[in-house]
């Protein structure tokens, strides 16, 4: 096949050819369902009324919903009363709580597309927040709205829509203190243009940060920006039950997507999120306290652990996926660069899982795996 063939192929199937959709492509079908079901009162610019927002993140069975977000309802419903009224949305947690899934979810149901987006870093600059020029024809004409290149904020106020702002803490605070005014005056101006000319929010305009609590001191925010958020703390799952579902749900989605027939038992299941949530608290089901290691084991992180498990079990064995393979990669999770993470394992290894693995055969699976992984890390932290 010619190359020009290849390009054709994939052009034609555009849609398909992605590794993730956004959410109102993903979940086109019931948006179209939510909104023609809806009869309840629209704040002025939103697609759906706040209750069909609700539905749609949380899920309803009548309507064939699927719940996307599993955690506490009660913070869906003061974050969809906050970007009903003048302040920002701020969503803050641990790495891996889905608060960027929480926010897209929202644009999605609100403003009918989540693309307008600015991840945070050392290099966001003002352009990102506010406009930048076109160069050339800024040269070639002088200041004018044809050479102007709108923010993802100033589309945004434009449209109506919701813009969403990763990681904001890892933005340089003069940065972040450029969305002050645009959250108090739902104003930019642009001065290259004269002193009447700006752009105003249309209804409908609002902003989703997130922030990392990991990332404290990075680039602390200041007190005037955090006046102009509503503040939301987005908790790992507490209820084992929600957290093995929803992993099951997410291995499944992107197995299918990778034509791999999911082959996860519970009880391979059950091993993966008791490990998780006893090393994510520090303490067991049972009350026994643990070291806690530094590593992230988030449900996001638990969520890849069973995927790659999944991979191995049908690539490179019968399919099946047992506690071996679900040991094997959480290597790559708690066993990093930290050496005291590995004694941590190690000795969670040795007390718990070890006990354990004499009540099912997934659990003795794991500890066959996991005791060797252990010893093995702190041969090589001790060699460094």
């Amino acid at each position: 096949m010619a190359e020009e063939d290849v390009v054709l192929t994939m052009d034609e199937n555009a849609e398909d050819a992605v590794l993730r959709q956004p959410a109102e492509t993903l979940h086109r079908e019931e948006l179209e369902r939510l909104a023609e079901a809806d009869s309840g009162p629209r704040p002025p610019g939103w697609r759906l009324s706040p209750k069909a927002v609700r539905r749609f993140v949380l899920g309803d069975e009548a309507l064939g919903i699927a719940r996307k977000f599993y955690g506490d309802d009660a913070l869906v419903e003061r974050a969809i009363v906050s970007l009903m009224g003048e302040q920002g949305l701020m969503l803050v947690g641990e790495p891996g709580t889905a608060k960027s899934m929480l926010g897209e979810l929202f644009s999605a149901a609100i403003s009918g597309a989540s693309d307008l987006l600015i991840q945070g870093s050392a290099s966001t600059s003002e352009d990102t927040i506010r406009y930048g020029w076109n160069y050339a024809l800024l040269i070639a004409e002088g200041p004018s709205r044809r050479a102007l290149v709108p923010s993802p904020v100033m589309q945004a106020m434009e449209a109506g829509q919701i813009v969403r702002v990763e990681e904001i803490t890892r933005c340089p605070p003069e940065i972040q203190d450029g969305l002050i005014s645009i959250l108090s005056e739902k104003t930019i101006a642009i001065a290259e243009l004269g002193r009447q000319t700006a752009v105003r929010a249309a209804p409908g305009f609002n902003v989703i940060g997130t922030a990392n609590l990991r990332d404290r001191g990075v680039n602390e925010m200041s007190s005037a920006i955090k006046r102009r958020f509503n503040f939301e703390t987005v908790l790992p799952i507490a209820d084992r039950g929600f957290e093995r579902e929803l992993i099951g749900q997410r291995v499944a989605a992107r197995l299918v997507g990778q034509g791999v027939e999911p082959r996860l038992s519970d009880d391979v299941l059950d091993v993966l999120v008791a490990v998780f949530s006893d090393l994510r608290s520090g303490k067991t089901a049972e009350g026994v306290a643990l070291d806690k290691p530094t590593a992230v084991m988030s449900t996001a992180e638990a969520v890849n652990v069973a995927h790659s498990a999944s991979l191995e079990a049908a690539y490179l064995s019968d399919g099946q996926v047992t506690g071996a393979h679900m040991a094997r990669q959480m290597a790559g999770v708690v066993l990093k660069d930290d050496e005291a993470d590995i004694r941590k394992f190690q000795s969670y290894v040795d007390h718990v899982v070890k006990d354990r693995a004499r009540s099912s055969k997934a659990w003795r699976e794991f500890y066959e795996i996991a005791h060797t992984i252990g010893r093995q890390g702190e041969r090589q932290g001790g060699s460094r």
